[in-house]
């Protein structure tokens, strides 16, 4: 089973996640961009869903920090957010994000994203 690390910190869009895909992967959460750091160290996942917005170290920073290691650099790392002004996506692709979804989720979108970047 695939492990999708889930980081966003409002409880109920993480709740949301955890009920669309924890039927079909292994899921670790963190709800800020340095306890997904750290928990990327520890798990290892196949994929990691990213905020923007986070407190202590945004999605944009914590991206490039997972990207610039060499342990975890490979791993897929798909942005979630309501930010969807003109250039969030360019800056946000800029910082290693491998894709970008917007909120709300569009549940298909989603699962073929995952699909794409994980295999069916």
């Amino acid at each position: 089973m695939k492990t999708i690390l889930i980081v966003e910190d409002v409880e109920l869009n993480r709740e949301l996640l955890v009920q669309l895909l924890a039927d079909d992967y292994r899921l670790v959460l963190a709800q800020d961009g340095q306890a997904a750091i750290e928990q990327a160290m520890q798990a290892k996942p196949d994929l990691i869903l990213m905020d923007l917005s986070l407190p202590k170290l945004d999605g944009w920073e914590a991206t490039r920090r997972l990207k610039a290691d060499e342990r975890l650099g490979k791993i897929p790392v798909i942005v979630i957010s309501a930010r969807a002004m003109r250039g969030d996506e360019e800056r946000a692709r800029a910082s290693g994000c491998d894709d970008f979804l917007t909120k709300p989720i569009d549940e298909t979108l989603l699962f073929d994203t995952l699909a794409r970047h994980l295999g069916r």
